[in-house]
């Protein structure tokens, strides 16, 4: 089969799948169409096989949010480091940082979405010492989460 797209996503997905097929085959001795035409697996047998990876797509994407939340805390933590270094207490960092820039501009510094950010944004522009805003933030931010 000759694949006709230009797409080199799409290119990409479809080397993946073909590499993943032959790893299959070589797993379990057979190609899928095989597996059907030998009746070594039937419908429920294939429903189960998809079930069982979408609990492990499941454990992934938890494994990945728990990966973000640790991000944003180095995050914040480093910029709190940063403003602790400058020796002052950073409530102008909170103007620059916050007002100056949009959530998609901020998004794309710190991988977080744009709503995330406004929540983030609207916590730490609360009254108070700039520090504890910014850990206010990150544990709401990680209820979000949750």
């Amino acid at each position: 089969m000759r694949i006709k797209t230009e797409d080199k996503i799409v290119q990409k997905v479809l080397a993946k799948m073909d590499q993943r097929s032959l790893i299959g085959q070589k797993k379990y001795g057979a190609t899928m169409m095989q597996e059907i035409e030998g009746q070594e697996k039937d419908l429920d047998r294939f429903l189960v096989d998809v079930q069982e990876e979408l609990m492990d797509a499941l454990l992934y994407i938890e494994a990945a949010r728990r990966c973000l939340t640790d991000e944003i805390e180095e995050v914040m933590i480093n910029r709190m480091d940063i403003i602790g270094q400058n020796g002052n207490s950073g409530e102008h960092y909170e103007s620059q940082f916050i007002n100056n820039m949009s959530p998609a501009e901020i998004s794309r510094h710190v991988k977080m979405s744009e709503k995330d950010i406004e929540v983030i944004s609207e916590e730490i522009k609360s009254p108070g010492v700039p520090a504890k805003a910014l850990v206010d933030a990150t544990e709401e931010y990680k209820e979000i989460l949750k």
